[in-house]
């Protein structure tokens, strides 16, 4: 019984974490991730082939903290995120990466 409530605690505390960020979506016909997204959850479905980052890169705000974003690939098909700056990965069905800027050039992590 204690295994079963330590895992619903955890499971809820990591739901809870999820939720923290604020989650956006694209404009209807558009291909481009807007600078106001920052800190946000960019949920992609049915997006275009290509989705392009902001066409410079960010810099960090008045706190000194960097320019984020989640992006999750809800499908039906593959999407590659690219940058006019030379950025460009592939993102799979269901997969989530967090891209970040340090004001001259875009980065990847893997949440």
């Amino acid at each position: 019984m204690k295994i079963l409530l330590l895992s619903l605690t955890l499971f809820v505390g990591q739901m809870m974490t999820m939720q923290d960020k604020p989650i956006v979506h694209l404009k209807p016909h558009t291909d481009l991730i807007e600078v106001t997204f920052a800190g946000s959850l960019l949920e992609l479905s049915d997006a275009p082939e290509t989705v392009y980052l902001p066409k410079l890169p960010p810099k960090p705000n008045g706190q000194a903290k960097q320019w984020s974003i989640d992006i999750k690939n809800f499908g039906p098909h593959p999407i590659k995120l690219a940058s006019k700056t030379g950025f460009s990965t592939d993102l799979r069905v269901n997969q989530t990466v967090q891209v970040y800027s340090n004001g001259s050039a875009y980065f990847l992590r893997h949440p």
